[in-house]
């Protein structure tokens, strides 16, 4: 594949391609994605760290924003806690194998450049458009808070101070995304947006994926058992792709760490499967040639792989 045939696997939206094809033109341009220090890194993380990982095969500098006042903004915790989240963060970013450029945002954010950017962000942006962005990523809107309000225009502003040629983000991240496009004149400044797709709750498409609700995902401090009975009872209807998060997780977190994927099983059920491809996999899940236990099965057994060297590394 070349460059631009990797950006776009497992991509759910480039704004926009065209000018995607021109900064792919430059030398090592810069991916940025953030992250809110706050809970343990869940599967939901790992979509788009899979993504920078790719991004950073082939020639991206890599640059993790760990959003410390983001989160105090949104009353995550105090200062001395969200220190302890950062640290937790850190560790865990590097057990993962990403080579990213890890940078806080109370690094710059409070700088009077910086908040004089926010500031104009803050006039040519609409309460409502502001609680519109909110909304997408999941903020209680009846019980936020001006500083939950000033947090997407920190997002926006960000880009800019990261000198980001592209934003990172999962599709939830698009209402702020677009914010930025639309003012960009304001900053004098131009990216690209890259989202990627979300997962569906472990619990079905009806519900979110939530630490509050048990069962609805999994998280990198999960012992075996716990991802072995998470992924047991998870929605993963026979036949069906849409909507189907064990399907998802193969796809967007699995197959990119392997070249082949390995399912074992009785010979009276038709024995074990070497699949070389997500298409291939999907083919033989959609036409019952593969039970959703067997694929459950594997995809514990992947998951533990991947998590439980990170595991080790979280306090």
């Amino acid at each position: 594949m070349n460059k631009l045939e990797i950006f776009k696997k497992n991509t759910e939206e480039i704004i926009t391609e065209e000018e995607l094809k021109q900064i792919l033109r430059k030398k090592n341009p810069i991916v940025y994605c953030g992250y809110e220090p706050f809970g343990n890194l869940h599967l939901g993380h790992f979509v788009t760290i899979t993504k920078l990982i790719e991004l950073k095969k082939i020639g991206f500098q890599v640059k993790i924003l760990l959003a410390d006042v983001h989160a105090y903004l949104n009353k995550k915790g105090n200062e001395e806690e969200i220190k302890k989240e950062v640290e937790n963060w850190e560790k865990t970013i590097k057990a993962i194998g990403l080579d990213a450029k890890i940078i806080l945002g109370s690094s710059f954010q409070f700088t009077e450049e910086y908040q004089k950017d926010v500031m104009r962000l803050a006039q040519a942006t609409t309460i409502n458009r502001g609680l519109r962005s909110m909304q997408q990523i999941g903020r209680d809107l009846k019980n936020a808070t001006i500083s939950q309000l000033w947090y997407p225009l920190m997002q926006v502003a960000d880009i800019k101070y990261l000198k980001a040629d592209i934003a990172l983000g999962g599709l939830e991240q698009r209402k702020v995304h677009m914010i930025g496009k639309d003012v960009a004149h304001i900053l004098n400044y131009k990216f690209v947006a890259l989202h990627t797709p979300l997962i569906t709750s472990l619990k079905g498409p009806d519900q979110k994926m939530s630490k509050s609700i048990p069962g609805s995902g999994i998280s990198i401090t999960d012992d075996y058992e716990e991802i072995k009975r998470t992924i047991k009872n998870a929605y993963c209807p026979e036949k069906i792709r849409e909507n189907n998060p064990i399907l998802q997780i193969v796809r967007l977190i699995i197959f990119p760490r392997i070249t082949l994927f390995e399912i074992k099983r009785p010979e009276k059920f038709g024995g074990d499967l070497k699949i070389k491809s997500y298409k291939e996999l999907e083919d033989l899940y959609i036409n019952a040639k593969l039970h959703p236990l067997d694929l459950k099965n594997a995809v514990t057994e992947y998951l533990e792989k991947i998590i439980s060297p990170i595991r080790r590394n979280w306090v």
